[in-house]
């Protein structure tokens, strides 16, 4: 029972052994801090392994704070400017795991995802870092005691099913609500209303997007087609691929432009960037219907695509005004998607415990001194191809440096 439990003390407690967890655990037990890092799984970095197609997209060499969302644009810039992906790779290069840049900036290990949780692990046994696997945290409590010197101090207690922690410095890295059959969970989130720290609403982001009725008719038939086109919303756009699925649209571009839709706007679509698709067929003496244009599409985008594409918008005449509408329509077709497909299939959790509610350096709560949150639980958002592990990596190694 949990009164029975003998009390183990150490100077930081951190809650969960993913990326940012592993970092701050890291860092802090560099310092010589005695840190136990508990991990409700059999083991650490599961989100890690599955990551990247199993090789983890570590970070990206161009991250910035432009590329991450947050209800402070702001907030996120002095942590990644202290632990960069030089950093980083300097960490990687030195455990001699072998990787590669893909499009982007992206990089990914050679091999396997598990190097890169491997490397994590020698650290942490290096740093002294004690871990708690299966650890199960019924109750999350504050106390105050008073220290040697009979001073009032203030302790977090941590009560698992078997053991009981204290600390006076508690580090939340438990992530958001994406992948919950990866064990994700609103933990953090409720540790966070308990303390009276505020929370961001969240939302699945870097997801996949559902279609009405109508227009799952007219596409979804083509699931497993992709092609290389602009999606925007508002004024963000990103240009990569996208994939019809049975139920919608995926693919790097949607599930990048998914982060910043507000559930309202249409989604723009512009299957051929840079390029006139019918500008043959308004040449002098061209053949111009349905079947030249179709052919025309097939120069740039998949035949099952063009067809269907052409299809749906049949020009009422085949002049050059006609022809004109018909190239604008291809380069801003307009989606109103019914909704994501939710947390299950989401990468990341847009919002999170709110920033205006920790310190920019240390990730500290202002008016919770000693409480710490840290990774996707925050409200920052990185950008698909590495970002949030960069996130992961320097918001754990701010806590990580100050605890």
């Amino acid at each position: 029972m949990i009164g029975n439990s003998q009390q183990q003390c150490f100077d930081v407690v951190v809650v969960g052994a993913g990326a940012a967890g592993l970092m701050c655990a890291i860092e802090a037990g560099r310092r010589g801090r005695r840190v136990a890092l508990l991990e409700r799984a059999e083991r650490v970095g599961k989100k890690i392994l599955i990551s990247g197609g199993g090789r983890c997209n570590f970070t990206n060499l161009h991250c910035g704070p432009e590329n991450f969302i947050s209800a402070n644009p702001h907030f996120a810039r002095s942590a990644l400017a202290r632990y960069t992906p030089a950093d980083f790779i300097a960490l990687v290069e030195r455990h001699g795991i072998a990787y590669h840049e893909k499009a982007l900036g992206q990089l990914f290990c050679d091999g396997s995802a598990e190097q890169i949780t491997a490397m994590l692990l020698r650290e942490c046994a290096a740093a002294n870092v004690r871990i708690f696997l299966r650890a199960n945290i019924r109750e999350i409590k504050r106390a105050d005691r008073l220290d040697s010197d009979g001073r009032n101090v203030s302790e977090f207690i941590v009560l698992t099913d078997d053991s009981k922690f204290s600390t006076g410095a508690l580090v939340v890295a438990s992530g958001g609500l994406s992948i919950p059959k990866m064990g994700a969970s609103g933990f953090g989130y409720e540790v966070a209303r308990q303390f009276g720290v505020p929370v961001c609403q969240c939302r699945p982001a870097l997801v996949p997007l559902i279609l009405e009725s109508e227009e799952r008719v007219n596409f979804c038939e083509l699931a497993g087609v992709s092609a290389d086109v602009l999606v925007s919303v508002g004024k963000c756009s990103f240009r990569e691929k996208l994939l019809i699925t049975h139920r919608g649209l995926s693919g790097p571009a949607v599930l990048q432009i998914s982060s910043y839709w507000n559930g309202v706007e249409p989604v723009v679509v512009d299957w051929a960037p840079e390029h006139q698709l019918l500008s043959e067929l308004r040449r002098p003496g061209s053949r111009r219907d349905l079947s030249a244009a179709k052919a025309a599409l097939r120069e740039k985008l998949p035949a099952r695509l063009s067809e269907r594409l052409l299809d749906s918008v049949q020009p009422l005449a085949w002049n050059n005004h006609a022809l004109e509408q018909l190239e604008r329509r291809l380069h801003a077709w307009r989606f109103v998607p019914v909704g994501t497909e939710g947390y299950d299939k989401a990468e990341v959790t847009a919002g999170g415990v709110s920033t205006d509610s920790l310190s920019a350096k240390t990730m500290e709560c202002r008016d919770v001194p000693g409480l710490y949150f840290i990774g996707e639980v925050v409200d920052v958002t990185g950008q698909l191809g590495g970002f949030n592990f960069q996130w992961a990596w320097a918001s754990g190694a701010a806590a990580g440096r100050a605890v």
